[in-house]
């Protein structure tokens, strides 16, 4: 286990109120971007006081937990403000496979936020001004564009022979993802995707952490004192063209037997680990509709009350993975991916959010995203495979999913 600390021993840090800061992104100064926005309201960082770096295995989210404790513990903290996500943060991201070592957890030098029209500076260590060297956006150019592990008709393969696994009784669904790369002619920068994310997909929660970028629709787990709140999100289906095609699509989807049961096994996990936690928690009956500009889901919002003075952390660790990026059973389901996607998906359908020194925190499933890599970047699909999932049909629903991630690169 490595705890890298790049601030001093003991962090000093310092909250205050702010005038509203406007765009939250805007005030990001350069390409390094810490972000999780949602309707214009959350938080971004930049700099680094400390980084938790992890190695895999199931005990990454305790582990994590326990390191950010004692970190936090020794800091000497001044928060008048003393909201969720203010004090000293955690931007992080988890791999989505306990044996993938890409797990990260930053504390950035700056965090600049807004909540229920409060705003808020922490800073951690001097006191320069935190915006004096601002860099510009660069938007991308001269992108060209690859397959990813494998070709469309070989994930096509790979679908084909999920669907025969789950037909022969081997488990009930699995999630199979896959990606493609964009090359461009210069470093691409998180903000100017981060800025085409949050203006065209309101209501998701884009985030930003390590190069991973993305918005994705689908709450893991809001942590705010004893109180939680889950959004389940299976089942897909693309905007119609017109008003009628629209409202079509969205009838067949909630009727549709496949996508529910799809979300069943997704929802009935979600509340199966969180019962224990709970005093108090209140589940849907039956799913409900969630709208995007690009896409329909089925959703259950979940909502209860810890029994415990648990960290955000703790909670995730009970939830990760969720049927709706494995499968279940999910041993079964994540041992299929191994042997099919051929690729580590390394953060991507991992949590990725944020934690304070309270245990508060906000943590999404990493969807609709894109690993940065300098001048290269990579995108991530998935689609949940069931008995009746056609091959054909998954691979024009992963390619509209990929859509967003597209759009935001080539604007």
């Amino acid at each position: 286990m490595k705890l890298a600390v790049t601030a001093p021993d003991r962090l000093v840090v310092r909250t205050a109120p702010v005038a509203d800061p406007g765009d939250l992104v805007s005030r990001l100064p350069h390409p390094s971007a810490l972000a999780w926005i949602r309707h214009g309201e959350g938080i971004v960082g930049w700099g680094e006081a400390a980084r938790i770096t992890l190695p895999g295995g199931e005990d990454r989210f305790t582990t994590a937990a326990a390191l950010l404790r004692e970190l936090f513990g020794a800091a000497d903290i001044d928060d008048p403000v003393a909201l969720p996500g203010t004090g000293p943060v955690a931007f992080g991201g988890f791999a989505f496979d306990p044996k993938s070592p890409d797990s990260v957890l930053i504390v950035p030098r700056r965090v600049l936020g807004r909540r229920d029209g409060r705003a808020w500076l922490t800073t951690i260590g001097d006191d320069a001004d935190p915006l004096s060297l601002v860099h510009e956006p660069h938007v991308p150019t001269g992108l060209t564009w690859g397959d990813g592990a494998m070709p469309a008709h070989a994930w096509g393969d790979a679908v084909a022979t999920a669907v025969q696994r789950i037909r022969g009784g081997a488990l009930g669904k699995v999630v199979l993802a896959r990606d493609l790369t964009v090359h461009a002619d210069a470093p691409i920068d998180a903000r100017v995707l981060l800025r085409r994310l949050a203006d065209r997909f309101p209501g998701c929660y884009t985030f930003s952490c390590a190069g991973l970028v993305g918005a994705t629709p689908e709450l893991l787990i809001r942590r705010t004192g004893g109180d939680i709140e889950s959004l389940v999100l299976a089942g897909t289906t693309a905007r119609g063209d017109t008003p009628g095609a629209d409202r079509d699509r969205a009838a067949r989807l909630f009727a549709s037997a496949k996508d529910r049961e799809e979300h069943r096994y997704a929802a009935d996990m979600v509340r199966d680990a969180l019962a224990p936690l709970c005093a108090d928690l209140h589940v849907p009956a039956e799913p409900e509709l969630l709208t995007l500009p690009n896409l329909h889901h089925l959703a259950s919002p979940l909502r209860g009350r810890l029994t415990a003075d648990r960290s955000v952390l703790d909670v995730v660790a009970a939830l990760h993975p969720t049927p709706a990026v494995c499968g279940t059973p999910t041993g079964t389901a994540m041992d299929l991916i191994r042997e099919l996607e051929g690729m580590d998906r390394g953060r991507y359908a991992g949590p990725v959010g944020w934690v304070d020194a309270r245990g508060d925190g906000e943590w999404g499933i990493a969807l609709r995203c894109a690993q940065l890599d300098g001048t290269r970047a990579r995108l991530f699909a998935g689609c949940g495979i069931v008995a009746d999932s056609d091959p054909a049909a998954e691979l024009a629903e992963a390619q509209t999913k990929f859509r967003a991630m597209q759009y935001a690169l080539q604007g």
